[in-house]
């Protein structure tokens, strides 16, 4: 059942804002690290400004921040981090935080969009475009949540606080240092694409590369050398058998799941010269982290399983290949048992958008909430969009979902930090 604040601030939300708004953050190609990343942040705190909030906008120490033990890590290059926080006024009530990342995944071949991929196409209700559902119409749905509660007058018990992150596609270092500059809530929801759903644990990555060493030797005589490809083979299917085993019997919300955690090799590089036998092959992957598993364990599991491949390998026995760590690596995360946040949102999509309550389930990819979790903080992730097209050149989201998330933040914000 709406309240009368509620549905007040809900007849408030402009459509055809969202809309606009939605149109204008794509055209923004915000690849992380890129100098356009820096540019949706200086975008966005004018936004938030204009929405009343008291914002904080700094430039990231990023050797400071790459020095702390638990830095997530990071795979692009950059050269500066911004981070942003708004925080809307409020005196003794919780304080809900609205999450959600402004950078966006390279647009990989350009010959396989439709047009330019930071020109936004709209086909009916659908927006296409690189960052559309990932995670540019969540980033609406929050400030269009906050511009309809600001235009019916509601007043705040507690506070909202918007922290907009860089960074969360390649490790995280955007939350990290947000979260280092001790910005803090009673819970958080970050509206990264469900599908409809309420995600409320997510599995973690690691990225993780393999060094496998061969010989070298002319090709009209690859008798004399041992090429890195044949010698990496064994260890490729040891890593299969390592998937299969590490899936068996997952945990209920990630039962739904073909591969829950998936152990899945991106990239082999191997050899300079065509006559040449190859004398070092480069495996790099991501190692999918189970929930409640520790990071390094799963990295102790995986640098065993390797281990024992070499060791019966005539060649690598002698030879071992090595792995390390580089890159983003994602611990998993999960909303405390029992926590309200979820039956909140449930309820709150119910009242304010119609239909059955969303279901619950947990996701299979990292993402920010791990470290919220891991701050204390209780968070789960509901937003516009469908992860299946993210990161494809099929990314495209709703308007009308962009709304229907924006109309179930609104009871949410309201239910959680109260009104005076």
């Amino acid at each position: 059942m709406l309240s009368r604040e509620e549905g007040a601030a809900l007849a408030a939300i402009d459509d055809a804002a969202v809309g606009r708004t939605l149109l204008e953050l794509i055209a923004i190609p915000s690849v992380t690290g890129s100098a356009a990343e820096a540019e949706i942040q200086h975008h966005l705190a004018r936004r938030l400004e204009l929405l009343g909030l008291d914002v904080d906008l700094w430039s990231m120490d990023l050797n400071d921040l790459r020095a702390d033990p638990d830095f997530p890590g990071s795979e692009a290059p950059r050269d500066e981090a911004w981070g942003l926080v708004g925080v809307t006024a409020g005196e003794d009530g919780p304080t809900l935080i609205l999450q959600g990342h402004v950078d966006v995944v390279p647009p990989g071949d350009l010959a396989t969009w439709d047009g330019d991929p930071f020109v936004p196409r709209v086909t009916g209700d659908l927006v296409h475009g690189r960052g559309a559902c990932d995670m540019k119409g969540g980033l609406v749905a929050h400030l269009a949540a906050l511009a309809a509660i600001r235009a019916a007058g509601v007043r705040l018990r507690g506070r909202v606080a918007v922290h907009f992150v860089v960074g969360e596609e390649d490790g995280g270092i955007g939350a990290f240092g947000t979260l280092r500059r001790g910005y803090r809530g009673d819970a958080c929801v970050i509206t990264e694409p469900t599908g409809g759903s309420v995600i409320t644990a997510n599995a973690g990555a690691l990225t993780f590369r393999i060094a496998v060493p061969g010989k070298s030797a002319h090709g009209s005589s690859r008798e004399q050398g041992v090429s890195a490809i044949d010698a990496y083979m064994p260890l490729h299917r040891a890593l299969a058998r390592l998937e299969t085993e590490r899936n068996r019997d997952p945990v209920p919300l990630m039962a739904e799941y073909p591969i829950p955690y998936g152990l899945s090799v991106g990239t082999l590089r191997a050899g300079d010269w065509a006559s040449s036998v190859p004398d070092l092959l480069v495996a790099e992957g991501r190692l999918g982290v189970r929930l409640g598993e520790e990071p390094a364990s799963a990295r102790e599991e995986f640098e065993r399983c390797v281990a024992q491949a070499c060791a019966e390998d005539p060649w690598l026995r002698e030879h071992p290949a090595q792995v390390t760590w580089p890159g983003g690596q994602f611990a998993s995360g999960a909303l405390p048992d029992g926590h309200p946040l979820a039956d909140v949102v449930r309820d709150a999509r119910a009242d304010a958008v119609g239909g059955a309550r969303p279901r619950v389930r947990g996701a299979t990819y990292g993402s920010d909430l791990r470290l919220y979790a891991g701050a204390g903080i209780p968070a789960l992730q509901f937003g516009p969009g469908d992860i299946g097209v993210a990161h494809s050149a099929r990314e495209q989201v709703s308007v009308r979902e962009v709304v229907d998330a924006a109309r179930t933040l609104v009871p949410v914000i309201l239910r959680t930090v109260g009104v005076r």
